[in-house]
């Protein structure tokens, strides 16, 4: 037997839908004209009980999906002092978009990407960088190896503890964009990568998870 969100709830990780349908007043007084007896209650007070509701059904249903539970453990970070041919290299080994850049005692300090890379190239992707590497008059201006990680990475990283829910890991991809985000600690420092495509694989969970 598996668990499955509602198909809007896909949209909602893109920015696209709420997470819950939002209730006008003709909704919520339609809906106390069928409940018997008096109701001393204000529509926004309906209100403020149907989403709080609705968290609670939220986090009951997925109680097994959590950051630390679903994070890729198995990962290489990256240093500020790095500079970003070697960081390249380190991110194209991974496998992944982005990877946490920590301090020598592996608090996260920020997080480099793909797009913090086209960022220091001036270019909006990557199609792009090679046409212009392919004219005539491109001029490589941009010297990666002097240039260090702490430079072009993007700082704070948005991050999330390892016991970090469902709700509170959907809030957090909702503060950036990125495919992937730093599980932490509860000091600070650096567990795991979570990525938004295993968030999206949970979606489906067995219930002996």
């Amino acid at each position: 037997m598996t668990k499955t969100l509602p198909d809007d709830f896909t949209g909602d990780l893109e920015g696209e839908n709420s997470p819950e349908m939002e209730l006008t007043d003709d909704d919520i007084l339609d809906a106390m004209q069928h409940i018997p007896g008096y109701l001393d209650i204000t529509t926004e007070d309906f209100r403020s009980i149907y989403h709080l509701a609705h968290r609670h059904a939220l986090e009951r249903l997925f109680v097994g999906v959590t950051a630390g539970r679903l994070m890729r453990s198995a990962i290489e970070p990256l240093h500020p002092n790095t500079t970003l041919d070697i960081a390249a290299r380190t991110l194209a080994d991974s496998g992944y978009k982005g990877l946490p850049v920590v301090d020598a005692n592996r608090y996260v300090i920020g997080i480099l990407t793909e797009t913090d890379f086209l960022k220091r190239l001036k270019a909006d992707s990557f199609l792009e960088l090679l046409l212009r590497m392919l004219e005539d008059s491109f001029e490589f201006t941009h010297s990666c190896h002097e240039t260090t990680v702490s430079v072009a990475m993007t700082q704070p990283a948005v991050t999330v503890s390892q016991n970090a829910g469902f709700l509170e890991i959907l809030e957090a991809f909702h503060r950036h964009g990125g495919r992937s985000m730093p599980v932490v600690a509860a000091d600070g420092r650096l567990l795991g990568l979570l990525l938004r495509k295993d968030f999206f694989a949970a979606y489906k969970l067995k219930e002996s998870l």
